[in-house]
């Protein structure tokens, strides 16, 4: 069976996936978007040591790099699965928020940067506390380093609506209903861009699907790696 390639969002690792991978049939690799400072970059250095054919899912800034591999292999990706992601450039507003954050996680805050402007846009139930702790562990093991590469790359993107209308093997297009960070009109953009794709969306869920909703979740991937 093809490998799968997990590549999950920003400060986050594979704990992020919670029991998707083990759910799913085949192989599963993860993969950090963490070497260097460019999404290019980021995306080089994952498919340095990636297999030499596999299917790719990525959350987030996961889904970024996914694009930006699409775009430098597209041979090499047999499925894609984008989920709660964006393929357009960022935005000017968001590009100017940019560097404070990264000024105040080098200073010693990174705890306070997550918790004041990151996850409280995070989840559905803001009171899913157990959720919240995770992805504030998976920053704090991360380190205030990988903020500021992830930061920089994430600002200086590109935009890769063209390399998914260029692409046509199987694709799902997923999203939690509630995602504020990544909302609808970009997924529907990028389902749009494919039409050979499935659009899910996750009633329930926000930005992070896998652990807020896991067995929706889990459905809609075993259906597209077996598509």
């Amino acid at each position: 069976m093809t490998p799968l390639l997990l590549i999950p969002g920003m400060m986050c690792d594979a704990r992020m996936w919670g029991r998707v991978p083990t759910a799913l049939p085949g192989p599963v690799h993860h993969a950090l978007p963490t070497e260097g400072e460019t999404i290019p970059d980021m995306a080089g250095a994952i498919l340095r040591d990636a297999p030499a054919r596999f299917a790719l899912a990525g959350l987030s800034m996961g889904g970024i790099v996914a694009m930006e591999m699409l775009e430098q292999a597209p041979d090499r990706v047999v499925r894609l699965a984008l989920m709660d992601t964006n393929p357009r450039a960022e935005a000017p507003g968001v590009q100017a928020r940019r560097a404070p954050q990264i000024a105040r996680a080098l200073a010693g805050d990174l705890d306070g940067v997550m918790r004041d402007e990151m996850t409280p846009n995070y989840l559905a139930d803001p009171a899913d506390t157990a959720t919240l702790d995770l992805c504030m562990a998976m920053a704090r093991d991360l380190g205030p380093e990988v903020f500021r590469r992830q930061s920089l790359a994430l600002k200086a993107r590109a935009d890769r609506t063209e390399t998914l209308r260029r692409f046509t093997g199987p694709a799902l297009v997923l999203m939690g209903a509630h995602d504020r960070p990544c909302p609808r009109d970009r997924h529907e953009l990028m389902h749009r861009l494919m039409p050979q794709s499935r659009l899910v969306v996750i009633a329930g869920a926000g930005h992070l699907p896998p652990l807020e909703r896991p067995e929706p979740t889990i459905t809609a991937l075993k259906e597209w790696l077996t598509a």
